[in-house]
């Protein structure tokens, strides 16, 4: 027996005894007498990292997986560190003496039992919960912590990842995900704890149930966002066609849908379900095209102008609309944000709306299109890391000086307000489907509406690349690939030279001027650093590499810019030449990668 698999055994006859319950025991002896111990390597060889957004893992027993042990000792920490930081006047909104939080969780498997674990132990630590009554999408928990001021929260999710996984998200006073120096205090303090320290002992008289009341106040500020309110009226039979995927967008998101005057609305029924299993899809994530299959289906069956879905706890959005064929086309996350931004800025300035303080914002790895319609309207952007905390990071940092009217990322994520603090599907579906009603006010379907745009600021097409890499041997293979390509940057990407590379581990970025390599700093909110590398070349090429921060995958982003005469008219066949020029280079651009 090697020395890695003695302490694995060590750890796992630890999980044989109590305070481990008859079932966990039975299947951890079960790993440890298996022949092939693979399984139980991979369960034990680590303990469940608590990053800086919090857990997410496969479900099951062991020190490496989501059950309620690890979720327990997560909060036991999360909880110390929320009474040392109310020691140290840390905050400043705490109500008759006592830290509060809010806590949810979406449809995933043993969602219910987390919530209730997390809140049982924050209350044996005497503080206050606000835990939701059923499962509640993730953009509410954070309208929620705002809205009843309390100083932190968990959410119960993994988002849009298979049905095996789950998580625990993290927030703190502001309802946005923690960030440094929080992020880290908190992770120090989870390090800490051993399953001997954990209350389990809840003080149910400080765990108080919320549900409808909060949805009314949620659904109220989602429709603050609206913006033409007459083209809805004139369009509220825009035939509309809505997916929860089983998830926590079932009720919400047709009820925010008819607030803002929309009529001709209809849900996929099989989908409205709750089931963590996610019985109709082989994922239940919208930025794969298969999910989106059973709304599609409906929608041809009605007629609809657009198919929408939202992922397991209503974060993400994803969209079909008709093409100028009639077909039925997925607009990707790039697109939608090019749309809400364009939309935003245009008619909130036709209506008279947009102020010289207002701004938005994207992610490093989100279309650069973006910043070709800001700086031609004249309106503020900015640039953050990937995950929406650094969009709310931005928000609090002008907060009271500039006004937030967007933001997104490539991955299906946008939020039009900042009433939240994380992306938000109901509000970002109740906005695209304005924006469809506007554009078939003006005798344009929503598709049209993008060519427009591609019309106006040129044509790229995003394509992104997940190299999936499961278990301890892929997470080493992952690290090896970004040292390489640190240590050896490709400096001809599909026959381009690259001429600006770009470091968020280091916080260097060099340029090539006059046949030299120039370096200079780079700077980002709070100094933070992140590990991604982008590559930009002399023909408008862009590359993000980027190891994903909850899943066992490295993801490359691709943005392929193809030429075009601005202000000809831009129609649904140069959309698909423009479309096979780009994804005609995607092999060479793998292949400068060494994929």
């Amino acid at each position: 027996m090697n020395e890695e698999l003695k302490k694995v055994m060590a750890v796992a006859e630890q999980w044989t005894r109590e305070p481990f319950d008859n079932d966990t025991r039975a299947q951890v002896e079960a790993m440890i007498n298996a022949d092939d111990k693979t399984e139980l390597i991979d369960a034990f060889y680590r303990t469940l990292e608590f990053g800086t957004g919090g857990l997410r893992g496969i479900m099951g027993p062991g020190t490496n997986r989501m059950n309620k042990y690890i979720v327990a000792q997560a909060t036991q920490g999360y909880a110390n560190y929320l009474l040392k930081v109310q020691q140290q006047g840390g905050f400043q909104n705490v109500q008759d003496g006592r830290v509060a939080v809010v806590v949810g969780h979406d449809c995933r498997n043993n969602g219910r039992l987390f919530a209730e674990t997390v809140a049982n132990i924050f209350s044996a630590n005497g503080i206050k919960v606000y835990l939701f009554e059923s499962l509640r999408p993730t953009p509410e928990v954070s309208f929620a912590i705002r809205q009843l001021k309390a100083q932190g929260g968990v959410n119960v999710t993994a988002s849009h990842n298979p049905k095996e996984y789950n998580g625990y998200k993290a927030y703190w006073e502001d309802g946005s995900q923690v960030l440094q120096p929080h992020d880290q205090g908190i992770i120090d303090e989870v390090n800490k704890v051993t399953m001997a320290d954990v209350r389990w002992d809840a003080d149910k008289d400080l765990i108080q149930i919320i549900g409808g009341e909060m949805d009314y106040d949620y659904m109220m500020a989602v429709k603050s966002v609206m913006i033409d309110q007459d083209s809805i009226l004139r369009q509220k039979d825009l035939n509309i066609v809505y997916t929860p995927m089983h998830g926590a967008g079932r009720q919400i998101v047709p009820m925010c849908l008819r607030s803002w005057g929309f009529q001709n609305i209809h849900v996929v029924p099989e989908q409205m379900v709750i089931d963590g299993n996610f019985p109709t899809v082989v994922s239940p994530n919208p930025e794969n095209a298969e999910a989106m299959t059973m709304g599609i289906n409906l929608g041809t069956q009605l007629g609809a102008d657009l198919v929408i879905a939202s992922d397991p706890d209503a974060d993400r959005i994803a969209i079909v609309c008709r093409n100028d064929k009639g077909e039925w086309v997925i607009i990707n996350g790039n697109q939608t944000n090019i749309m809400y931004h364009y939309y935003i800025i245009n008619n909130m300035k036709r209506l008279g709306k947009m102020r010289d303080d207002m701004y938005i914002v994207k992610t490093i790895v989100t279309s650069e299109l973006i910043r070709k319609i800001a700086d031609a309207q004249g309106v503020t952007l900015t640039d953050e890391y990937t995950g929406f905390k650094w969009i709310a990071n931005r928000i609090r940092m002008w907060e009271g000086k500039r006004k937030y009217i967007g933001g997104g990322e490539e991955s299906f994520g946008f939020l039009p307000y900042d009433a939240v603090r994380d992306k938000c599907s109901p509000s970002a579906i109740c906005l695209i489907c304005e924006i469809a009603a506007y554009a078939k006010d003006n005798g344009m379907t929503l598709y049209d509406y993008l060519l427009k745009i591609y019309q106006d600021y040129g044509f790229q097409r995003e394509t992104t690349i997940n190299v999936v890499r499961p278990g301890k041997t892929g997470a080493e293979e992952i690290q090896q690939m970004m040292h390489n390509y640190r240590e050896n940057p490709p400096m001809e990407i599909a026959g381009e030279k690259v001429i600006l590379t770009k470091d968020f581990k280091t916080l260097r970025q060099s340029a090539l001027k006059d046949g030299k390599w120039v370096e200079s700093p780079i700077e980002m909110p709070l100094n933070a650093t992140s590990n991604v590398l982008q590559y930009f070349t002399e023909g408008g090429l862009k590359v993000s590499v980027r190891p994903s921060g909850t899943e066992p995958k490295i993801k490359f982003y691709f943005e392929i810019p193809v030429a075009t005469e601005l202000g000809k008219p831009f129609t649904g066949k140069d959309y698909e030449e423009c479309t096979a020029k780009a994804e005609a280079k995607v092999p060479a651009i793998k292949a400068s990668l060494g994929l």
